[in-house]
């Protein structure tokens, strides 16, 4: 299992390198190159969306980006240290259908929406560490990574 993680202020100017990032990972781990473009746009959404947390609640703490390799998915977490509601840990969110509510920023809200129209795999946790989406691709029998 490879793995490559990725640490950044919470600055809207930094999405564009863990995209970047994100998708030669990708490549690397033999994920299409159809999909590619989903990679990115997806990581896109989820590192804007906890920068975007990260201000809101001025957190100076690093967004945080984990792709890991396995031996037939490739996987992307993309954390933020936002403690969700109540301040103790949550249960996995069986879906992104409970977390889009109407108590939710409507930005926030957008961005979950495009993350699951773009991944089929995704999970969205949140715990007394902060919150993580976690987005996850197969990919194909062959691996550049060492």
């Amino acid at each position: 299992m490879a793995t490559v993680e990725l640490r950044f202020s919470a600055q809207p100017e930094h999405v564009r390198t863990a995209r970047l990032v994100a998708a030669a990972v990708a490549r690397r781990a033999g994920v299409e190159e159809a999909v590619l473009d989903e990679v990115r746009l997806a990581v896109g959404e989820a590192c804007s969306r906890a920068v975007g947390l990260h201000r809101s609640n001025g957190l100076t703490a690093p967004v945080r980006v984990v792709l890991t390799e396995e031996e037939k998915v490739f996987s992307i977490e993309v954390g933020d240290e936002v403690i969700g509601p109540g301040g103790g840990p949550a249960d996995a969110v069986p879906g992104l259908e409970a977390v889009l509510d109407p108590d939710i920023d409507g930005e926030d809200e957008m961005g979950l929406a495009v993350i699951s129209g773009l991944v089929d795999d995704v999970e969205v946790t949140v715990g007394e560490a902060g919150g993580t989406i976690r987005m996850s691709w197969p990919v194909s029998g062959t691996s550049n990574l060492p």
